[in-house]
């Protein structure tokens, strides 16, 4: 069994990893930290899990974690995980950090989050679809939510070489913006209402760049605007990708079938996914449209799972040599 460590327990992120890694069968979670509720239940916090954990919130140090767990995830905000993340390390844990703080390098990171980076290392970017070298890595640098959707609605057509320029258009469930209550989340805001915010920077636009320039070096023009609309979780992600040539719907449907054959968590459909089909689950759904050299790609996923904690253990299950769908390959919940 893989002993498992969460820190930074009590929001919707730890929430997620809690309930996934009770479903697990090679995982046991050892440790559930938080300063501010230290020796309260679990359950008392996340009323949804009664009689299913009877662990309660600890508050050790990152050394006493890490001798008990042999991997470690770190549910923080950004700027705590760096520091904790080199002493786990040094104690011989693994860690999949949820945070933005080892997604980008340095120059990024600081220039975006406009804060230092005290700990700049290597990490592996943890989209499984993307980087297989999950498998080897120490540490992980789960991916945001909106990226996940937007980079793997564009990455066939990216590895080809084939885009000129790329639109990302995404729309979040308020869970996105996280437990807290905020002008983003606050519900008087947000019912029915949609909300634009950060419209040409929002600090997600690094990550999509990043990955998609790791494929396609050439590719210079990418955009992305964000909105919050009034459902609890989801993201759905429009991605206007024009081509340098004419588009066949079937030569690119057949595209991304090909590059996602072997992906578990990636389905290309063949018609156009909402997010219904995908809500609790960790899959991201894709399907596309094509006219002259414009290709129109929808993808959903849900936000809190194939956007964070359901990612966040695919990555375990590869780094620990288990099937990628291992305690993850539930359906999703029906309308």
């Amino acid at each position: 069994m893989i002993d498992v460590g969460i820190i930074g327990g009590s929001g919707y992120t730890g929430r997620e990893l809690i309930k996934l890694l009770l479903q697990h069968p090679e995982a046991t979670i050892r440790i559930v930290t938080s300063r501010r509720l230290s020796g309260i239940p679990v359950t008392d916090i996340h009323r949804h899990l009664y009689g299913l954990v009877d662990l309660r919130f600890e508050d050790p140090s990152p050394s006493e974690i890490a001798s008990a767990c042999d991997i470690v995830f770190t549910a923080v905000p950004h700027g705590a995980a760096m520091e904790i993340v080199p002493e786990l390390l040094a104690g011989g844990t693994r860690v999949v950090d949820l945070s933005a703080d080892y997604r980008l390098t340095q120059q990024a990171f600081e220039a975006t989050y406009k804060r230092m980076h005290t700990d700049p290392r290597d990490a592996v970017f943890g989209l499984p679809e993307l980087h297989p070298e999950v498998a080897k890595a120490d540490l992980v640098a789960n991916p945001g939510c909106y990226p996940t959707g937007a980079i793997l609605s564009a990455a066939p057509l990216a590895s080809e070489g084939l885009i000129k320029y790329a639109i990302f258009d995404s729309k979040s469930g308020i869970s996105g913006a996280g437990a807290e209550p905020s002008e983003t989340s606050h519900y008087p805001n947000l019912a029915e209402n949609v909300r634009a915010y950060n419209i040409t920077a929002h600090r997600h636009l690094p990550e999509i760049i990043q990955e998609l320039r790791r494929l396609d070096r050439s590719l210079g023009n990418i955009y992305f605007t964000p909105h919050v609309v009034p459902a609890i979780r989801g993201i759905v992600t429009t991605a206007h990708l024009i081509l340098h040539d004419e588009s066949d719907y079937d030569a690119i449907l057949n595209l991304y079938k090909d590059f996602y054959a072997n992906k578990p968590f990636v389905r290309v459909r063949d018609d156009i996914p909402n997010l219904a089909d995908v809500r609790g689950s960790n899959f991201c759904d894709i399907g596309l449209a094509c006219g002259g050299n414009r290709v129109v790609v929808i993808s959903v996923i849900d936000n809190l799972i194939k956007g964070a904690s359901g990612q966040a253990v695919q990555n375990m299950n590869l780094m620990f040599d288990l099937p990628e769908t291992c305690g993850l390959l539930m359906p999703p919940l029906s309308p």
